[in-house]
């Protein structure tokens, strides 16, 4: 193996890439792009719930019910209908995504010592959104109950009870940016290595340079260096860039490790274009890389954990997502952005990558030295 050869080979390539101004934009300017888009489109934070509300009781304490949404940020009441007709097509209509309706009979039930019911009708076409407003408005609800049984029984009750002191660590304000913009850094990683790695092989043979190369005193493994090394290089810098940008934007905490961050990578890197290469070895045309790349991509994501808990899977599929180096990434890079988790915990996934590196890239590199035969 010859540095020399090898070294040329690598130059030819980013010539080549950045030579095409139509990759220019792709390799620079998309992934900070995408980070930006997702990183403010990707959340589960819940900030506004619209809110309608019947009161069919106008007395004092449905007028406290009403201050205690309004006194409450999150919550924005729009409609004060004065029946009931309607609530169902604003819902329909996605004008609200709660109605409240308090009976005429609210302050009667209160004051005499029974519990009082009122009704939250609540949009479940999107589940977890309804989960996390069902808890927003239940929350509402408690400290308005504490604060009816102060006035109904002034004198203060000394009885034991449970006092849960919450701490939540890592992500002290549970703000979702923090959880899924280290996903995205790692999504756009793979997003683009595959992309690009598994047109490196068809664009040499469309643009008629594939039968050049061939008769060039390159081997198989120059072949594989020189074609992988620009893509390492690019993925890394744009790793470093977009968590730069993740840092500095949308202020995620990096409290680990940026060589171990930087190691994790290169194993990553190692199945991604090992992934790249192989769908380069097996497709025809830049087309069919492209449609064989997104049906690795779906999976991939589907299965890694980024969005849906693995824990939640049926066990056979929670068996099959070891396969995906996704989900050992993921794992890594949350760690250390969040956690600062070393390596002595991490190994685990540090090793799934090595042997999922390996078995794809050599899988990829036979496959290659076959298709030069």
């Amino acid at each position: 193996m010859k540095r020399l050869r090898i070294r040329e080979l690598v130059r030819k390539e980013f010539i080549q890439l950045f030579r095409d101004r139509k990759n220019r934009p792709l390799l620079i300017i998309t992934p900070l792009v995408q980070l930006i888009l997702f990183g403010y489109v990707v959340s589960t934070d819940v900030r506004d719930i619209r809110l309608a509300l019947v009161d069919q009781s106008r007395t004092v304490e449905s007028r406290m019910l009403q201050d205690a949404y309004d006194a409450n940020e999150t919550f924005r009441i729009l409609l004060f209908p004065d029946d009931t007709r309607g609530l169902e097509q604003a819902l329909l209509e996605r004008r609200v995504d709660m109605a409240v309706v308090i009976p005429p009979d609210f302050s009667a039930t209160l004051r005499s010592g029974r519990t009082a019911d009122v009704q939250i009708l609540v949009d479940g076409s999107m589940s977890n959104m309804a989960s996390v407003r069902i808890s927003h408005t239940l929350t509402a609800l408690q400290g308005l109950n504490d604060r009816f049984v102060r006035e109904l029984y002034p004198q203060h009750l000394e009885y034991g009870r449970i006092d849960g002191r919450i701490r939540t660590w890592y992500n002290p304000n549970l703000d979702s940016q923090y959880f899924y913009v280290p996903g995205i850094v790692a999504f756009l990683i793979m997003l683009l290595t595959l992309l690009f790695t598994s047109m490196a092989i068809i664009r040499e043979r469309e643009a008629g340079t594939m039968e050049q190369l061939i008769v060039t005193p390159l081997t198989s493994s120059e072949w594989i260096l020189g074609k992988t090394i620009p893509y390492i290089l690019i993925a890394q810098a744009q790793m470093l860039g977009v968590t730069i940008f993740a840092v500095w934007w949308f202020e995620v905490p990096m409290v680990g490790s940026a060589p171990l961050l930087f190691g994790a990578t290169c194993l990553f890197l190692l199945s991604t274009l090992g992934i790249g290469l192989f769908i380069s070895t097996i497709s025809t045309t830049q087309q069919q890389a492209m449609m064989t790349t997104f049906f690795f991509m779906v999976p991939f994501f589907m299965l890694s954990g980024f969005v849906f808990p693995i824990s939640n899977m049926p066990l056979p599929v929670q068996w099959f997502t070891h396969l995906n180096p996704l989900r050992h990434f993921l794992v890594i890079i949350r760690g250390i952005f969040l956690k600062g988790t070393g390596f002595e915990t991490l190994w685990p996934q540090f090793a799934a990558l090595a042997l999922l590196g390996t078995a794809v890239f050599a899988a990829a590199v036979g496959r290659f030295s076959k298709h030069l035969d």
